[in-house]
């Protein structure tokens, strides 16, 4: 089953994010796009204090990393994402591999340096996805030591359940719940800048931070030891990339007016006001974000932070299935079962085996280690990684693309990629302490990505060997009279649309047979997400029974081969599902003596060859209607 991916051909325009009023759209960014990055101050303020506490906590020291804070998330959020990077989208979707689509058609080519950026930024996402739901719920429940001290013991277990019933609802989908996810979320919001608003008083020499000066003497003033604080940092934008990510799910102005409005200005009281208590009170810097709390209130604010963190993760994990479809349309990942779970909102979707994966991902990084602060040296390399790839890509299409002069690219994006740099290189020196693990994640998912794509194209090449043109086939069926011919149609999917297919030949030597009329099935992906009805498909008459048909979709799009194969009677084929037979190639693999992978590639591409998904259900074929015939290839 092809799936190569064409250049800019499709020019469809995606309906989603733009129904409903804006209203609306700005409630449902709140409660999904937001959620990583709002939930950020329950912990980034008091590792950045933490590791600030080298030598003391002195008030300079507060001032520096609050003023470090609020000017990351301007420079990083607001300038880079909500101005910049928000700009260059794919007909509406965004993400690193919108992004890559972007520049790849600006090249007019897949080079593979873009390939591996891609890769390297889909597996720091996954990293992230797994890293996220443990850092950020463990970090609500661990309020509750404040509530009851003797609830320490109960941390990890309860962590444990709230993880395993979220992952566990995934397949029900998010539809019944999500409205609830704009208004706790704007709650959230609302709370934070109330506690930093009430605590602002405490000590209002803090509003000096919105001063850059008080970051940059920081940094001056303490040298490499700074180093460390600005790993800590970074975690006030952990969440940054889904603003652009979800961009397609909701629209640039709405996460803009919602960023500008709401979020922006409640994180930056909450983090105001935690660092006026913890001047006011040095002792405060254990926990400043719950110990702004009122004790009446501690309890409550427990409950809305774990709610929170939930919705935090509920978004991470939706854009790690949203992530891991768009690979495998881009044949980046071998098939995944990918369910649907509402009839209105077409991106929920659920995927068993990346579900499977993340949960236990997640649960482990729990059970190994154990708190919150043990868990955010880990954080910050998927984010930062990420992060400069995009910048890296944003910089590609600016002057390729976009045709900015190079000296205004260098003079916009420069600093930023250097800034994020030193982010990427602060928190490179947590990696013994815990940073190796999205390092680990993210070289396990390019190294399967990497053999899938080798060895669908060795494979692609060994079945070459011995197969014969098309044209030339029907030639010799044309001449043949031990044939029977049958009415109907017989569609034939196949990977390389020049020669005829395994299937094909396998029915003929087989059974003699030939339906009256034979269609030969290209499914190719677009660099777009979206694909206009018109554009769907292509023909390409054969000769009188045969006729080679293309079929175009955008990498957010499902491959619906049948719906699609419809459309094909508007430019006459004669097509009736109830009188169509699908022919399917099922392939399996013995070893070579000799060539071919290495042996330890071999074992892994065969493995994740079987765990593909069934090729009937991907492309929506109807079940009663499909023959499948074997082939034995050696690799």
């Amino acid at each position: 089953m092809s799936e190569q991916e064409v250049p800019d051909q499709q020019h469809g325009d995606p309906s989603h994010g733009s129904n409903g009023g804006l209203a609306k759209l700005v409630l449902g960014c709140i409660g999904i796009v937001y959620g990583d990055i709002g939930t950020s101050p329950l912990y980034a303020m008091r590792e950045s204090l933490h590791a600030a506490s080298f030598d003391g906590l002195s008030s300079s020291d507060v001032l520096g990393v609050i003023s470090l804070l609020i000017w990351t998330l301007i420079l990083i959020v607001t300038i880079k994402y909500v101005i910049l990077i928000m700009q260059a989208d794919n007909q509406g979707e965004g993400g690193t591999l919108s992004l890559v689509a972007l520049v790849q058609r600006s090249l007019q080519s897949r080079p593979t340096w873009l390939l591996a950026l891609g890769m390297v930024g889909i597996s720091l996402f996954f990293g992230d996805a797994i890293i996220t739901p443990a850092m950020s719920v463990l970090s609500a429940v661990e309020g509750m030591e404040l509530v009851a001290p003797g609830f320490s013991n109960y941390v990890v277990p309860t962590t444990i359940a709230i993880i395993l019933i979220l992952f566990h609802v995934q397949r029900r989908g998010t539809e019944a719940v999500s409205v609830f996810f704009g208004p706790i979320m704007v709650l959230w919001f609302v709370t934070m800048a109330a506690l930093g608003l009430w605590h602002l008083g405490d000590d209002l020499s803090i509003l000096h931070a919105l001063n850059p000066y008080f970051a940059v003497d920081f940094l001056i003033t303490n040298g490499w030891a700074s180093f460390i604080v600005i790993g800590s940092v970074f975690l006030a934008v952990t969440g940054g990339e889904a603003l652009y990510a979800d961009m397609g799910h909701f629209g640039r102005k709405p996460i803009r007016l919602a960023w500008a409005f709401l979020v922006f200005p409640a994180l930056t009281l909450s983090y105001l006001g935690q660092g006026a208590l913890v001047l006011a009170h040095p002792e405060a810097a254990e926990n400043p974000f719950f110990l702004m709390a009122p004790p009446a209130l501690l309890l409550p604010l427990v409950i809305l932070a774990t709610c929170a963190t939930v919705i935090a993760s509920q978004a991470v994990i939706s854009g790690a299935f949203s992530m891991m479809k768009q690979a495998v349309r881009m044949g980046l990942l071998p098939r995944l079962e990918i369910l649907h779970t509402s009839e209105s909102q077409y991106g929920q979707i659920y995927l068993p085996k990346v579900n499977q994966i993340l949960a236990v991902g997640v649960v482990v990084l729990v059970l190994q280690f154990r708190s919150s602060s043990n868990l955010a040296s880990a954080y910050g390399i998927a984010v930062t990684g990420d992060m400069v790839i995009t910048s890296i890509l944003a910089i590609v299409l600016f002057y390729k693309s976009w045709k900015w002069p190079l000296m205004l690219v260098v003079a916009v994006m420069g600093p930023l990629l250097v800034l994020e740099m030193m982010f990427l290189a602060a928190n490179a020196t947590k990696i013994v302490h815990g940073g190796y693990i999205p390092i680990v994640i993210a070289v396990t998912m390019v190294v399967v990505m990497w053999t899938w794509l080798k060895g669908t194209a060795h494979v692609l090449a060994q079945s070459r060997r011995g197969a014969i043109a098309i044209e030339k086939f029907t030639e010799m069926l044309a001449k043949s009279s031990r044939l029977v011919e049958v009415p109907g149609t017989a569609v034939y999917l196949t990977s390389d649309p020049e020669m005829a297919p395994a299937a094909l030949m396998h029915n003929v030597k087989h059974n003699h047979v030939l339906h009256a009329q034979n269609l030969i099935v290209g499914v190719n992906m677009s660099t777009r997400p979206y694909v206009k009805e018109s554009e769907r498909v292509e023909i390409k008459p054969i000769s009188d029974k045969f006729v080679h048909v293309d079929l175009y979709f955008g990498f957010m799009e499902e491959t619906n081969v049948p719906k699609a194969l419809a459309q094909a009677r508007k430019q006459g084929i004669k097509y009736d599902i109830m009188t169509t037979s699908f022919f399917l190639n099922r392939r399996s693999f013995k070893s070579s003596a000799k060539g071919g992978l290495p042996l330890w590639q071999e074992r892994l591409f065969r493995s994740l060859s079987r765990s593909a998904a069934d090729a009937t259900d991907f492309y929506r074929l109807p079940t009663n209607r499909v023959i499948e015939l074997g082939q034995q290839l050696t690799i």
